[in-house]
């Protein structure tokens, strides 16, 4: 798996072609991009790689540009990070690049939130007979994507949570004691927004699943959601609009942040003193 100096330099060339082709083409960043439906800003970011491009618009690159299949591949070379599952690849990509992040999680505390302790019983669970390899290599890759939430240039991140998941002592009462230490830890460093819905909110508690939205200087809004064994990323305006309304109506029914905090530091306190008591 090549760094991530390497992964950039390889999204560089993709750039640099992007450009050498379509100027080869007689075509301006705003043409090509009315041909495949993006901005012509957008074009500029794919030859800059300050963004990497969906695969359905490295397709249409592709066709308008007569290019054989050259961007589609390359594209799926770079995507295909086997640490992740093949369906969540791409959402690792857009991640780095999105300007607002909203996740609700009615189970599982999310990825980008996880410790590592979590993260291994999390991994452990789902997958009882992988070797210490298997499961180091899939904690660190979950910890890598957190690394956005500390950069200068972090997007913006709100997690609505289900109460249950504050409950719920994953990887044991001191693993949890952790996790919920960290999450407090990052809302008071005011790197994320987290919000809790409680227990008592009934039907609101539930979305169906994991639920992301994300957000982009210069593309449409992007969908993903996730059940236990796949997930699915989307873009047609029209959905994503019924989920924004969703997340809208769940955070509504959360408590206020300064009320989920305080919930979450006495959920973290009650696992520290089981841990004491074991």
């Amino acid at each position: 798996m090549a760094n991530g100096s390497q992964r950039q330099a390889a999204w560089e060339f993709f750039g640099t072609e992007l450009k050498r082709r379509r100027e080869e083409a007689g075509l301006t960043q705003v043409e090509l991009g009315a041909m495949v439906f993006v901005s012509g800003g957008y074009i500029g970011q794919f030859e800059q790689a300050i963004r990497k491009p969906q695969l359905d618009v490295a397709v249409r690159i592709d066709e308008v540009l007569q290019t054989a299949g050259f961007f589609e591949r390359t594209w799926r070379k770079l995507i295909d990070d086997k640490r992740y599952a093949d369906y969540f690849a791409e959402v690792v990509e857009l991640e780095r690049t999105a300007t607002k992040i909203c996740e609700f999680a009615p189970t599982v505390i999310p990825g980008l939130l996880q410790t590592a302790a979590y993260a291994q019983a999390v991994t452990l669970a789902a997958n009882p007979f992988v070797t210490d390899e298997y499961v180091a290599e899939k904690v660190g890759a979950r910890l890598e994507r957190a690394r956005i939430l500390n950069d200068a240039t972090r997007p913006e991140y709100w997690a609505i949570l289900h109460e249950g998941t504050l409950r719920t002592p994953v990887g044991g009462a001191a693993a949890m004691a952790e996790q919920l230490e960290h999450i407090a830890t990052l809302a008071r460093e005011r790197k994320v927004l987290v919000l809790v819905v409680p227990r008592s909110a009934g039907a609101f508690a539930s979305m169906g699943g994991m639920v992301q939205l994300m957000e982009f200087e210069d593309a449409p809004p992007t969908l993903y959601t996730e059940t236990s064994f796949s997930g699915e990323l989307l873009d047609n305006p029209a959905v994503v609009k019924r989920a924004q309304r969703a997340y809208d109506l769940l955070r509504g029914a959360a408590l206020s942040p300064e009320a989920s905090l305080a919930l979450i530091q006495s959920a973290a306190e009650d696992h520290r003193r089981c841990a004491s008591t074991t």
